[in-house]
């Protein structure tokens, strides 16, 4: 990492999937990136089993072209999630490695109104900075930290109940098909070769997920598929002239490999 001096990994810590530790992870990523530099301007959070299916080069001239837009699935949970609403009407607590439900009931926020998503978001500097700092979230996150599956929903109850929602976009630009499973409902399904030309020909900057012990020449593939992208976006004679963005769809990916959770820096 030391050749890299605008990246840093953290100390790890113990998270679990559904507890609350996942949201906290992300707003410890949030406050670190805002202590180190002052100048990023998107937080894209992103797993090891996420792949980009654009370049670097793209993924910056989209953000550019759209400044201060959130991309962030959020509905409102009472109507559009109903099936879920135990998540927040019971308390769930996260000790000892293990999620606890009690099924004690509670009643939720007052004059609030629950929202929820994906985990998955793709969010400016000026959101990073309100939902680290701003004394008004704090009351939602004692709240959230006894509920289910956090990190799909109080990131969105945040911003739509008191942050800037004018520039939000319901959609967090991630390729993800949804299958049945069980307790929760849906899972993401791993992509494998068969899905390559959906993969390459879409409009989503990124996808999930991957599994390298189920499919590891869909990873091959992309990886070759975005190394020839970005060698012909290289053979531009003239690096001052204006790429147009739909010249040939090579020229919409990179061979950039993304992974872990951070930020996007957008440069001059």
């Amino acid at each position: 990492m030391q050749e890299f001096d605008n990246a840093e990994i953290l100390p790890a810590v113990r998270v679990m999937w559904g507890g609350f530790s996942l949201v906290e992870a992300e707003l410890r990523g949030m406050r670190r990136l805002l202590q180190m530099s002052a100048n990023w301007t998107h937080y894209i959070n992103l797993s090891g089993q996420d792949f980009p299916l654009k370049s670097q080069k793209y993924i910056s001239n989209f953000l550019n072209k759209n400044p201060g837009r959130q991309y962030i699935r959020a509905v409102p949970q009472r109507t559009k999630r109903p099936e879920t609403l135990n998540r927040i009407n019971d308390i769930f607590v996260e000790a000892f490695g293990r999620i606890f439900h009690t099924g004690i009931k509670r009643p939720y926020l007052r004059e609030t109104s629950p929202w929820i998503g994906t985990q998955w978001k793709i969010v400016g500097r000026k959101f990073c900075q309100f939902v680290t700092s701003d004394g008004r979230v704090d009351r939602i996150k004692r709240f959230y930290r006894y509920s289910f599956i956090a990190d799909e929903a109080f990131f969105q109850t945040v911003m739509m109940n008191i942050g800037d929602v004018n520039n939000l976009i319901n959609d967090d630009l991630r390729e993800i098909d949804w299958i049945p499973d069980g307790y929760i409902k849906l899972r993401p399904r791993n992509f494998t070769i068969g899905d390559a030309n959906m993969l390459t020909n879409g409009r989503n900057l990124f996808a999930r997920k991957f599994n390298i012990d189920e499919d590891l020449e869909i990873i091959k593939f992309l990886e070759d598929y975005l190394a020839s992208a970005e060698a012909a976006e290289r053979s531009v004679i003239d690096p001052a002239l204006r790429i147009v963005d739909r010249v040939v769809p090579a020229l919409e990916c990179a061979s950039e490999r993304f992974a872990g959770q951070g930020a996007v820096q957008i440069q001059p």
